[in-house]
């Protein structure tokens, strides 16, 4: 859609950075943050003003820009103009926007077969079918490299200071297509892992699993000894599903792709994978999961667990139920567990780690009139008022400034509407996230900083950063892995529950390659030597 262009564009030039990166590999240390892998780059810190003059540009008086409505977002307003954070925006930059917010999955297709595009497209361009080559081929959206040199001061002092983050971002042929949304430090990649009743463990005086044999134990205790202490036979140890981030890192797999010496593996076409589902089976058999977990969705799972029923299972994080149950229970604690080991001492070999870049970002389309002021406009989310806008919202409404920091109110914090009609900070925006907001956040609910902490204390090496497939190969792999997929979601419940017998998990194996898996891990291969090379 063509925007209205006027006179001199408001933005201030050369607006200071909020955060910049030291490259330095992280280490773990007191098992406080994950070691070095290729997901694990940097981390960014504050920094100096950026210098740079931009050449000045016609006034954009407005613009239309196509996002899905996050759930935050969604659960108080009816479109991002009602945002706090962009109509501040607005106030800032005089740019008013026309947001539209697609109803359908369907929707994103249908928009790319039109010719008339709106101004900004924010989207997962890298799960997107073709992915962000196909959409700069077919000449939906535009390369951004030179746009962000001359008129994005404050990403492009971003990158000068991080080069593995322009390398992340970027295609392999060094194309940046996008305004990303970017985890601006290592804490900020890992929010999941197990977590137990700790009152349940003091009533048995048990410890802390580590071991995939502790955790045996411990489950075990919580469905025959009566943890809760109702004199009932009513606990349920465990709340698990295969496909969860859990036991399988023990045996140094995920439910997705790794690597190991450079050499890419998909899980499920692993030995250990069927070590893993011999576990749950057997686990299973001894009615140490819950029987029901195939039918038992959230709610019902979280039923469970408030009413005293559930022992164990993976959260996000720990506070939302300690504090559902304050004053309701008088020794409810839910308490974080590391993830698993085979060997008692070990350091966990994998754990939960989102990537630095999850593919999103708001590209400009070949629609779009006055480019170089849409660069500036997006820009304006990387420098310190935007940044500050977006991971804290309003000052004085959710934020306060203490001591030269912002400082999260308590009544924000404890008000998630309120955060998400004011703050990006739990949404996948074109803004870099700041690692204070988790920090405040985690230390607003009981055990919420021990339990990141406990979930970061893995080697996490194997992890694959977000690849970039050509569209042929994103073609042919969706083709091989949606077959894969659903074969594999029919299947693995059966062997788990006992449906099907474990002797015939090799026959199940040799479907998978039939299927075309070793042909899909070689696409994703190929991919992975590519983001090396850039």
């Amino acid at each position: 859609m063509k925007g209205k262009v006027k006179l001199i564009f408001g933005l201030r030039a050369g607006v200071a950075l909020l955060l910049t990166a030291a490259l330095v590999g992280c280490s773990t240390s007191g098992g406080n943050s994950p070691t070095a892998s290729p997901n694990a780059s940097a981390s960014v810190k504050p920094s100096e003003p950026a210098q740079t003059e931009t050449p000045a540009v016609e006034k954009l008086d407005k613009l239309s820009y196509w996002v899905y409505l996050n759930s935050g977002a969604a659960a108080t307003i009816k479109n991002l103009g009602e945002h706090e954070a962009y109509k501040k925006k607005q106030e800032l930059t005089g740019v008013n926007v026309e947001f539209i917010h697609p109803q359908s999955d369907e929707a994103y297709n249908l928009m790319m077969a039109s010719k008339d595009l709106p101004d900004v497209i924010e989207s997962g361009w890298i799960s997107n079918p073709g992915g962000p080559e196909k959409a700069i081929a077919d000449g939906k959206i535009i390369r951004l490299n030179e746009y962000i040199d001359d008129y994005a001061p404050n990403l492009s002092k971003l990158l000068e200071e991080n080069p593995e983050m322009r390398k992340i971002i970027s295609t392999d042929d060094g194309t940046i297509f996008a305004f990303p949304f970017y985890r601006g430090d290592p804490f900020l990649l890992t929010f999941m892992g197990f977590a137990l009743r700790q009152d349940w463990l003091n009533n048995l005086k048990l410890a802390m699993p580590e071991t995939l044999d502790e955790w045996h134990a411990v489950l075990t205790a919580f469905k025959n000894d009566d943890p809760n202490q109702n004199g009932k036979a009513d606990e349920i140890p465990l709340y698990y599903k295969w496909s969860d981030l859990g036991f399988q890192t023990a045996y140094g797999i995920t439910n997705g792709l790794i690597q190991e010496d450079g050499v890419v593996k998909h899980s499920w076409y692993t030995p250990q994978f069927k070590e893993y589902i011999t576990l749950l089976n057997k686990w299973y058999s001894e009615g140490l999961i819950d029987q029901d977990y195939l039918t038992t969705d959230g709610k019902l799972r979280d039923a469970k667990l408030t009413g005293d029923q559930l022992g164990a299972h993976i959260q996000y994080t720990v506070g939302r139920y300690n504090g559902l149950m304050e004053g309701k229970h008088p020794t409810f604690e839910m308490k974080a567990a590391p993830y698993p080991v085979i060997t008692k001492g070990t350091t966990p070999i994998i754990g939960h780690q989102d990537p630095y870049y999850t593919g999103n970002g708001a590209a400009v389309t070949t629609s779009a009139d006055n480019i170089p002021a849409i660069v500036q406009w997006l820009d304006f989310n990387y420098g310190p008022e935007g940044s500050t806008l977006f991971n804290f919202g309003i000052e004085g409404l959710t934020y306060d400034m203490v001591n030269g920091e912002p400082v999260f109110k308590e009544e924000a914090l404890a008000d998630g509407n309120l955060l998400g009609r004011t703050t990006l900070s739990g949404a996948y925006g074109p803004f870099v996230q700041d690692k204070r907001i988790m920090e405040q956040k985690s230390a607003s609910y009981k055990n919420g900083v021990h339990s990141l902490e406990t979930w970061m204390n893995a080697e996490n090496k194997k992890h694959i950063p977000r690849l970039t497939l050509t569209p042929d190969e994103g073609s042919e792999y969706a083709s091989i892995m949606n077959d894969i997929n659903t074969f594999v979601k029919e299947q693995v419940d059966k062997f788990v529950m006992g449906i099907e017998p474990m002797d015939k998990f090799d026959a199940f194996v040799a479907t998978m390659k039939d299927m075309g898996m070793e042909r899909a891990i070689a696409i994703q291969q190929a991919a992975y030597e590519r983001y090396l090379k850039r």
